[in-house]
C-alpha cells in the first residue's frame, strides 16, 4: 500500500514538474527530485529513467550527493522568481501583489544559500 502511495506521489510530482516548465513561479527541478525520491521507494525502473535523463539526471545526483544546485540552475530559478514577482506586482492589486514577491524572496534566498555544484 505504501509503495502505491509513493508511486502516485512520484507521478504527481512529475506532473507538477512538467507544469513548472510552463508556469514561472512553479519550480521544475525540485518536483523532479521529489519524483525521484518517491520512485526510489516504489519503482526502481522509473527512478533509473529519471537518473538517466540527460536534463534532470545530473541535477538529481548533485542534490543527492551534496545537497547542491548548479550555478546555471540557481540563475534560472532566480530569474523565474524575479519574473514572477514583477508580474505579480504589475498584475495584482495591493496587498495581493506582495504574495509572489514574498515567495520569490523566501524561495530565492533559500536557493541562493544552497551549495553550488556542477551538474
Amino acid at each position: 500500500m505504501l509503495r502505491v502511495a509513493y508511486l502516485a506521489a512520484g507521478f504527481m510530482s512529475l506532473g507538477l514538474g512538467g507544469l513548472g516548465v510552463l508556469l514561472p513561479l512553479l519550480p521544475t527541478v525540485p518536483f523532479i527530485i521529489l519524483a525521484a525520491f518517491c520512485f526510489a521507494r516504489s519503482s526502481t525502473a522509473l527512478e533509473r529513467k529519471l537518473l538517466d535523463n540527460p536534463s534532470f539526471g545530473p541535477a538529481i545526483r548533485l542534490w543527492r550527493e551534496k545537497g547542491a544546485i548548479s550555478r546555471r540552475g540557481k540563475r534560472a530559478a532566480l530569474a523565474a522568481f524575479a519574473f514572477s514577482a514583477v508580474l505579480g506586482l504589475l498584475a495584482s492589486p495591493f496587498p495581493w501583489s506582495l504574495i509572489p514577491l514574498a515567495a520569490a524572496l523566501i524561495g530565492g534566498t533559500w536557493i541562493w544559500r544552497r551549495p553550488e555544484g556542477e551538474a
